[in-house]
């Protein structure tokens, strides 16, 4: 709110060039915010992922997750106004590759009870199918 303000004297007493320096910021903050809330997404996605995977089972509380955090990436990531979307699928791939050892030791706690640790789940999963699929749900 306070960067509003600040924007808001800076127009009005004609620094333009502070102001568009401001709105520059403003963009990249909305930005990383969209980002990090979509790795959190991604991250929920994830773990079900591997869980079903690891388990070779589901459940309808997985699926309603995934389903949930699936909805919520194309959501967060859609440009309302402008239209198109915030990050392009290879952009969606890194994140997902970024969230996937969180989610790993995260799958780790719930799969099997928790008897094997990320290390021992990772060998049981393969990363790579994984993220195919979580890009094809997304």
């Amino acid at each position: 709110m306070e960067e509003l303000l600040e924007l808001r004297e800076l127009v009005v007493s004609g620094n333009l060039e502070a102001a568009l320096s401001l709105i520059d910021e403003l963009e990249e903050m909305s930005k990383e915010d969209k980002i990090n809330k979509i790795y959190s997404y991604c991250v929920v996605l994830l773990v079900h992922l591997i869980k079903q995977q690891a388990e070779k089972r589901t459940t309808p509380s997985w699926d309603v997750s995934i389903r949930n955090a699936t909805d919520a990436i194309v959501r967060i990531n859609k440009r309302r106004k402008a239209g198109g979307y915030y990050m392009n699928k290879k952009e969606i791939e890194e994140i997902l590759l970024e969230a996937y050892n969180r989610a790993l030791d995260n799958a780790a706690l719930e799969a099997f009870g928790g008897i094997y640790d990320g290390l021992t789940l990772r060998n049981m999963v393969e990363q790579e199918l994984i993220i195919q699929q979580a890009l094809s749900l997304i």
